[in-house]
């Protein structure tokens, strides 16, 4: 979780918060460990987790899958993420059908954050 951030009212998804996003990742599925082939290489536990509605028990029911994100954390500090995945209704937001985010470098200290005077309009 990280600390000190709040819901800006430019949110694309009014009403969801941070906490929201913490209760969605208690459901996380541990996919296993793995080694990103890159340099340098790191080796990280990966993770799923996702949205569907209507939530049922296992079983042969209709879903619609509303997002999916796989998120690859550091195996020796799991307050450190390299790379995350992710996809699903909430790309109609974007033209890309997912979205990659890779981390170079991971620091977690308080940075400086610029943020709009206000609110784009609508489009």
């Amino acid at each position: 979780m990280w600390p000190g951030l709040n819901e800006h009212p430019c949110s694309a998804i009014p009403g969801f918060s941070l906490e929201d996003l913490n209760r969605g990742f208690e459901n996380a599925r541990f996919v296993g460990r793995e080694t990103l082939r890159r340099t340098p290489q790191r080796h990280v536990n990966h993770w799923r987790v996702g949205v569907v509605f209507p939530q049922l028990p296992p079983g042969n029911h209709p879903r619609l899958p509303l997002a999916l994100g796989d998120i690859y954390v550091d195996e020796n500090d799991r307050g450190t993420f390299w790379q995350v995945l992710q996809f699903g209704v909430q790309n109609l937001y974007d033209p890309e059908p997912d979205e990659w985010l890779v981390m170079d470098t991971f620091e977690q200290r308080p940075g400086t954050v610029a943020l709009p005077a206000r609110c784009e309009p609508p489009r």
